[in-house]
This record gives C-alpha cells, sequence and structure tokens, in this order.
C-alpha cells in the first residue's frame, strides 16, 4: 500500500550543510521531532554501498516517526534499503521506467522546471513535483531562481501535488502556499541552523 504523502514540509539531506559534530542521523531525528513531514537522502555522487547503508538506517529511522524516507536519484539503492520512494532529476532514470520497475505502490518524485516538464512527469506517472530553485540555494550554484509566481504555473499545469524548493526561508511558507503548492522542500534553512529543532519549528508554526 502507497504511503501518504505530506508535503508541508519536506527535508532534503546535505551533509555539509551540518555544523561541526553534528551526525546526519541526529539532525534528521531532531527534524523530525520537530515536526518535518517528509525526509530525502540526498547525495550526489555517493558509493552505493555506502548510501544502501545510509538509506537503511534513514528508513528505519524515519518509520518511527511516522514519515515517509525518499531517496534521491538512485532507484537501486531506494528498493534495496526498502525505502518508501525515489526522487527523480530530469537526467536520471525516466519518471515511466522507475515506475515500471518499482510498481503501483513506491512513491516517485520528479524535480521539473517549468510547466511543460510538470506536465510529463505526472502523465509518466509521477506522485509529486519539486519544483525551483524558487531563490538563490547554496545546494545549487549557478541555477538561475524562478520566482514565486512560476509556481502559479505549475499548478495551472497539473493536479498532483508539489513543493517549491531552493532557498526557502519560514517567512516565505505562506507566500508559495498561496501559488497552490502542497509545501516547501528545506535544505539549508533546517540542516545549517545550530538549533535544528528551533529551526524547523519556525517553519511549522506557519502550518
Amino acid at each position: 500500500m502507497k504511503q501518504e504523502l505530506d508535503l508541508r514540509l519536506y527535508l532534503v539531506t546535505e551533509e555539509s550543510c551540518l555544523q561541526h559534530g553534528v551526525t546526519l542521523m541526529d539532525a534528521v531525528e531532531k527534524a523530525l521531532q520537530a515536526g518535518v513531514t517528509l525526509v530525502q537522502y540526498r547525495e550526489k555522487g555517493g558509493a552505493g554501498g555506502m548510501m544502501f547503508e545510509k538509506a537503511k538506517a534513514l528508513t528505519e529511522l524515519c518509520h518511527r516517526y511516522h514519515v515517509p524516507l525518499l531517496v534521491d536519484d538512485r532507484l537501486d539503492v531506494a528498493l534495496a534499503a526498502g525505502a518508501d520512494g525515489v526522487h527523480l532529476g530530469q537526467d536520471d532514470l525516466p519518471c515511466a521506467a522507475a515506475r515500471r520497475i518499482a510498481g503501483p505502490d513506491f512513491l516517485i518524485g520528479v524535480s521539473a522546471h517549468n510547466a511543460e516538464e510538470a506536465a510529463r512527469a505526472e502523465a509518466d506517472g509521477a506522485d509529486y513535483l519539486g519544483c525551483g530553485a524558487v531563490f538563490p540555494t547554496q545546494t545549487k550554484k549557478g541555477v538561475k531562481p524562478t520566482g514565486i509566481n512560476h509556481l502559479r504555473s505549475i499548478r495551472a499545469a497539473v493536479r498532483i501535488p508539489f513543493v517549491g524548493i531552493g532557498g526557502i526561508q519560514p517567512e516565505h511558507y505562506k507566500a508559495i502556499r498561496a501559488t497552490g503548492a502542497d509545501g516547501v522542500a528545506v535544505v539549508t534553512a533546517i540542516l545549517g541552523a545550530d538549533d535544528i529543532a528551533a529551526a524547523t519549528e519556525k517553519f511549522v508554526k506557519q502550518f
């Protein structure tokens, strides 16, 4: 049975954002305790074996809080680790192919930068979309931000849920939801904070 998606506050991991001495597992648990509703394990260019071990541990952690865990890019790692889904970029395995392999109950998200990519992902069986970068972001340097209004064109193009991602702070939350987005995906604003729980709670208060 497919996990229910709650996209209100979607945490995407990036270990380079963490403060000195903070482990990924501790950081994610603090965010889960404070109200994160979905977690994506992202490790660009990571070795498969290492990613498998981390994805498995994160899946077990997230499930203790009844929150799904998705793996970025790597469908093989997601399936092997027992994760709930995968998030695919435009240059990754096509969504339709991933759906054929993973089956109907596996969560599949797709990054979409415009309405055309969004509509194609929906037609190919995506469960949700990640759209951005909305604002300038430290994790995707060189990417031109789209701005909030761009999200309205995504909402007009698809029926499936989507989140805005990229440089999002708590003060942006309500404006992004007003475009029709179902939530926000956050990296640095939570994982780069001195107090991860407090940073998470600032977003949760905007719900």
